[in-house]
């Protein structure tokens, strides 16, 4: 069974502490926090104030997903404002290591994250530094995007290599999940499901969690 970690950038910021005491009341894991820069990506979500806002009212830990550049400039910021896992992209990293290192030593969970185009093998050294790796199965940057099918070869590899080298971190996917995809996404490996419009544009994202939460009991 999957852990569902619903994303607030797909919540109504008018509304967000009603948001995020929705996901509270659910069957959810984490909550999903995306930042974006508009330099890294094509869009800008939030950063800092926002992420500490969410903290103030979440009784599940912040999973802050850094879709920025220069992410080691605001490692200790986000921790500070409440991160529990922080997950950097490999792309955006000159110093992988160093980075992942400096996580820890905050006190956070490390993860790393991947667009659709790099290989998962890439990951093979820092592997056993990790406690998560974020498949990305969407261009990162705008919500609501169509699913890349070729995820669930990634994520199968990915998931050979964990077992191959005796490893415990988490594999997580973001972007296009939906009860559709849901079984099969942890019939490959799949830890975590981050699941944003999915969710929030339903009519009731309570049940919708559940669904989901079902979705991959049954896988």
């Amino acid at each position: 069974m999957s852990s569902i970690a619903p994303s607030i950038l797909a919540a109504d910021f008018a509304n967000l502490q009603r948001d995020i005491e929705m996901i509270n009341r659910s069957e959810a894991d984490y909550i999903h926090v995306d930042i974006m820069d508009g330099m890294f990506v094509p869009n800008i979500s939030f950063g800092i104030p926002v992420c500490e806002a969410a903290h103030k009212h979440a009784q599940k830990p912040l999973d802050v997903h850094l879709m920025i550049v220069e992410p080691d400039r605001y490692l200790e910021a986000f921790r500070k404002a409440g991160a529990h896992i922080i997950t950097v992209h490999y792309e955006a990293c000159t110093h992988l290591h160093r980075t992942v290192q400096h996580i820890k030593e905050l006190g956070a969970l490390p993860g790393v994250a991947l667009n659709p185009h790099t290989p998962v093998e890439l990951l093979t050294d820092i592997l056993p530094d990790l406690s998560l790796v974020l498949i990305m199965s969407v261009n990162p940057g705008f919500g609501g995007q169509k699913f890349i099918e070729n995820t669930y070869r990634k994520i199968a590899k990915l998931d050979q290599m964990r077992k191959e080298q005796g490893l415990d971190f988490m594999i997580e996917v973001d972007g296009g999940v939906s009860t559709q995809n849901a079984a099969r996404l942890s019939q490959v490996g799949t830890d975590v499901l981050v699941a944003g419009s999915f969710v929030f544009n339903a009519e009731e994202p309570l049940a919708t969690i559940a669904e989901l939460k079902q979705a991959t009991r049954v896988a």
